[in-house]
């Protein structure tokens, strides 16, 4: 099993304006997602108790800008590198191992909003679940096109 390692590529901005040393088009794409529920590409169950999420990142792939409110956690059964984007102007790199598993939780109010760019050369996959039955916040309300569809191929 390898280490999950960190490595800080931009420190945070300045309070006044976190994201002061981003690009243009990176502030813009935050500005236009920050308030996102879509934790991965696709949300395959949704119940009274969780969200389940799956994220598929190819090398180079990239999930937009988006906000976890929820008690959760994830775990990826593939090593990889994941550049991490985050609301206070951080940027950094995530080496992940096969079988990582991370718990994260939110109290009343608490969120953080990120963005993930594949910059390894693996294909990065995570499973999200989210806890809905204990949330302290409310749950982001989610587009039907995350939401999984069937294969009509396979439904006939």
């Amino acid at each position: 099993m390898s280490a999950h390692k960190i490595v800080e590529i931009a420190p945070p901005g300045p309070p006044e304006d976190p994201l002061a040393h981003w690009a243009p088009e990176l502030r813009a794409e935050f500005e236009a997602n920050q308030f996102s529920g879509g934790v991965g590409n696709v949300l395959v169950s949704e119940t009274d108790r969780v969200r389940v999420w799956h994220l598929f990142l190819p090398p180079g792939g990239w999930l937009t800008f988006h906000r976890h409110v929820l008690d959760y956690f994830w775990t990826t059964p593939t090593p990889g590198v994941a550049r991490g984007y985050y609301q206070d102007g951080r940027i950094v790199d995530v080496h992940h191992y096969a079988g990582e598993t991370r718990h994260f939780e939110h109290g009343e109010g608490d969120f953080f909003v990120h963005a993930i760019q594949n910059v390894g050369e693996t294909d990065l996959i995570f499973v999200t679940v989210e806890f809905l039955d204990n949330a302290r916040n409310p749950p982001i309300e989610i587009p039907d096109d995350f939401r999984l569809k069937p294969d009509p191929a396979l439904t006939a």
